[in-house]
C-alpha cells in the first residue's frame, strides 16, 4: 500500500468525519487494510502507542498518527495465524480437514459466479492422497506457495 491508499483507508474509517480514528474505527481500518479483525485490547494498545487526546477529549489517531503506525509495521498480522483463520472458516465442523462440501460451500457463498467443477479440480490437486480430505498441512501449503510443482 501506498501512503495515498492509507490516507483512503483513513477517510474510509473515519465514522463521522471527524478528522481521527477513535477505538472502532481503527479496528475498521485494519479491517479494511488487512482482512483480519482485531480486538479491542489491541486496539487500546495501538491508541496508547500512536493516539492523542484529540479537542473533544477523547483519545483518537490522526491521520499523520495511523500512517506511522502503518509504516513501523504496527499492523502486520501473522501470516500463519491469517491461514489458520482461513482454514477455521473452511471447516465448520471442526473435523481438522476439508471435505469437497466445505470447498463448495464457502465458494457458493463467497463467490457464487465461480463454476462448481473449477472447484472440484482445485480440491482434487490439493487431496494429495485422494481419500476426499484436505489436511491442514496440504492448505497451508497450498496457501504458501503460487504453485504445488
Amino acid at each position: 500500500m501506498h501512503q495515498i491508499q492509507y490516507r483512503q483507508v483513513f477517510h474510509d474509517a473515519d465514522e463521522g468525519m471527524k478528522g481521527f480514528l477513535n477505538y472502532e474505527d481503527v479496528k475498521i481500518a485494519i479491517m479494511i487494510m488487512f482482512g483480519h479483525k482485531i480486538s479491542k485490547c489491541e486496539a487500546v494498545e495501538l491508541m496508547n502507542l500512536y493516539g492523542s487526546q484529540q479537542e473533544s477529549g477523547v483519545m483518537g489517531m490522526s491521520q499523520v498518527q495511523f500512517e506511522k503506525a502503518v509504516m513501523e509495521g504496527r499492523f502486520k498480522i501473522d501470516h500463519d495465524e491469517k491461514i489458520r483463520n482461513t482454514f477455521m472458516m473452511f471447516d465448520r465442523c471442526c473435523r481438522g480437514f476439508l471435505i469437497m462440501d466445505d470447498v463448495k460451500s464457502v465458494f457458493r457463498e463467497v463467490c457464487p459466479h465461480f463454476l462448481e467443477h473449477r472447484v472440484e479440480m482445485a480440491f482434487r490437486e490439493l487431496d494429495c492422497d485422494s481419500d476426499g480430505r484436505i489436511s491442514y498441512k496440504d492448505f497451508d501449503l497450498m496457501m504458501k506457495f503460487d504453485h504445488l510443482y
